[in-house]
């Protein structure tokens, strides 16, 4: 005889199977939890344990005092890293150079970015890749909150040797760009790049920032950029929440 499942798990299977057919949409809000207890015939524990299991997987959201809902569906942001950043991209480029801008743009949505710039000395893995001593150098770092629609869709942060980029338009706190890069304008030309792609569940920092819901894990994007001697110029950091991007590579197969 086959074990019978706990009865929070065959309460949160019937409202996911709802949330599945849409009889819940997103953005819905979810009987109380006292409706709840009178419409399973359940104790409040066992409720919240199934709403506890539905949120852990990322189907509602529950806030102290505002009751659960279903988990609103973002318009995910599709990216082509085959290109992004390329050259002779940034140079024909319509927007000034900058190509998120122009991306999030051609697609007809509204772009936006916050825009913090700070010295300091860089966290170790950064300080690695870009050959720095992380006890005594100092990098310039532009630190990006990128919205779409209104809605925070990514961090971008951005690392610089300062000697490199002092008395450059990255100094700025505000958004700057250029045709071909600001890089580039400036005489550093990145010849290459290298990327680096991990998962994880975001920091506190980086939920409230970009304001997650529980159970949101994010990708993060290290690219470091190399001069044709291959001195690395920069080291930009990415993360992505996974509810919201969808990233695209084209590779050759020979």
């Amino acid at each position: 005889m086959a074990e019978q499942k706990p009865r929070y798990h065959r309460i949160a299977d019937d409202i996911r199977g709802r949330i599945e057919r849409q009889d819940l949409v997103p953005g819905q809000q979810l009987p109380t939890e006292h409706d709840l207890m009178a419409q399973y015939e359940a104790s409040r524990n066992t409720v919240r344990l199934a709403l506890r299991r539905l949120t852990d997987e990322g189907l509602i959201i529950s806030g102290q005092g505002r009751g659960s809902y279903v988990r609103k569906a973002h318009l995910p942001a599709v990216w082509d890293w085959s290109v992004l950043e390329s050259r002779s991209r940034h140079e024909s480029d319509g927007n000034g150079g900058d190509q998120w801008t122009s991306i999030v743009a051609a697609s007809g949505r509204e772009p936006r970015q916050e825009v913090r710039v700070s010295i300091r000395q860089p966290p170790a893995d950064v300080a690695q890749h870009l050959g720095l001593d992380p006890e005594t150098a100092m990098t310039v770092v532009r630190e990006r909150v990128r919205f779409i629609d209104q809605e925070p869709y990514a961090l971008a942060d951005s690392y610089f040797p300062e000697e490199l980029v002092r008395d450059t338009p990255l100094m700025k706190p505000e958004d700057v760009s250029a045709p071909g890069g600001v890089l580039a304008q400036s005489g550093l030309i990145q010849a290459r790049y290298e990327d680096e792609i991990t998962f994880r569940m975001p920091t506190r920092s980086e939920s409230e920032r970009l304001d997650l819901p529980p159970a949101t894990p994010v990708a993060v994007h290290t690219r470091t950029g190399y001069d044709k001697d291959g001195k690395p110029l920069r080291v930009m950091v990415t993360t992505l929440p996974g509810d919201r991007h969808v990233i695209r590579y084209s590779v050759l197969a020979d």
